[in-house]
């Protein structure tokens, strides 16, 4: 089969009902597709052994329902609308939340927020994943990233440095930690709710176990959307040990979850997914969702599609809402722009809230935390 023939099967607009505008969008994801091809041919063989804790978790349809139009609202690009919960993103299931903290890195393009479900009786944390305009790019790059750090105080532990380092060595754990804590001193010792998608939901992957260790297990909990894998299977096992309450879920044939690349035969090498996985997979307008086995890479869930199946097409709707940003601009530029409005709001005290939030802003190198300086 010739390479021109994987690439109009994998990205065609006739397999996949896309239109023009959407293949263009997403043209160069063509090109990484047909190196996945060719590097995932050879990944089938004997599954890896992960150690499998064990797992009382019960999937809650209900709460995914919930929590996915959070992973979606962090996408947000009007800051004000985010601050006092106004967006067009903020509603249905989610529009008693309370902000509490909002958190941006305008050079790094970072986001996410931290505030109180009162109908879940939990902190919620949500960190945006990638910018739709940024994502080609982005999935070009998993597909030759190694495991390159050891993941501290885990013997063993392998992980994505780009991941890591987005969360831990930039704005967002410090200021998602304080505003767990705030949040807790102010509400009691309720639960922590992490939650992001594609990129985001690596952050947040992160984010759970740094908040698991400092809180404990039984208070954190993770779901995640189109999460792709961020460490080998020693590391999943650890993630298993420490955040056992956990769900990602992987929509139909989304390329994204697949990335990097499972390799059985480099079982010290290979990336490896934690569990638990439930596989949405939409037939004849129907979905269901499977519940996989412990083990991180269960081969009756969603690695058993065929790789020519694989779309980035699935990757941007999870349960029916859209998981994009809603400007297409470059994301230093737009979000620049809402920084500059979101000052002026604050500025001219028209911005009507319950509560105060803190909003921590990263901007040419420099933190300013607005809730202390208004």
């Amino acid at each position: 089969m010739s390479l021109l023939f994987l690439s109009l099967v994998v990205f065609s607009p006739s397999a996949f009902g896309c239109s023009q505008g959407f293949m263009e969008r997403r043209r160069r994801v063509g090109v990484a597709a047909l190196v996945l091809l060719l590097l995932l041919s050879a990944c089938h063989g004997r599954e890896l052994i992960v150690e499998n804790h064990d797992q009382s978790l019960i999937y809650d349809h209900t709460l995914a329902k919930t929590l996915v139009e959070y992973a979606s609202a962090v996408y947000m690009t009007d800051l004000t609308a985010l601050y006092t919960w106004t967006c067009s993103r903020c509603n249905d299931l989610t529009q008693d939340f309370e902000m509490r903290s909002l958190i941006v890195d305008v050079e790094k393009c970072l986001q996410a927020f931290v505030g109180i479900a009162h109908n879940l009786n939990a902190i919620i944390v949500a960190i945006r994943g990638t910018q739709e305009n940024s994502v080609q790019n982005w999935i070009e790059d998993l597909i030759w990233r190694q495991l390159d750090i050891s993941y501290p105080n885990m013997p063993n532990a392998k992980v994505h440095s780009g991941f890591f380092s987005s969360y831990n060595n930039t704005i967002l754990r410090l200021a998602i930690t304080s505003a767990v804590r705030k949040a807790r001193k102010t509400y009691g010792d309720i639960n922590v709710i992490v939650t992001g998608h594609s990129m985001g939901g690596a952050m947040a992957a992160f984010c759970a176990l740094d908040l698991a260790i400092s809180l404990g297990s039984d208070n954190v909990q993770l779901m995640t959307f189109g999460q792709p894998r961020v460490g080998n299977a020693v590391f999943a096992s650890y993630f298993a040990k420490y955040v056992p309450n956990t769900i990602r879920l992987v929509h139909g044939h989304d390329i994204v979850p697949h990335l990097p690349p499972y390799f059985s035969f480099l079982s010290k090498r290979t990336y490896h997914h934690f569990p638990r996985e439930v596989w949405i997979n939409d037939s004849e307008d129907n979905a269901t969702e499977q519940i996989c086995d412990a083990s991180g890479e269960d081969p009756k869930c969603c690695r058993c599609l065929s790789i020519l199946s694989l779309s980035i097409q699935d990757h941007f709707t999870y349960l029916g809402v859209d998981m994009e940003a809603d400007d297409w601009s470059t994301c230093r530029i737009i979000t620049a722009q809402s920084i500059e409005q979101l000052r002026k709001d604050l500025a001219s005290n028209i911005i009507m809230t319950k509560n105060d939030v803190d909003v921590l802003i990263v901007e040419n190198g420099v933190q300013t935390d607005w809730s202390s300086s208004r």
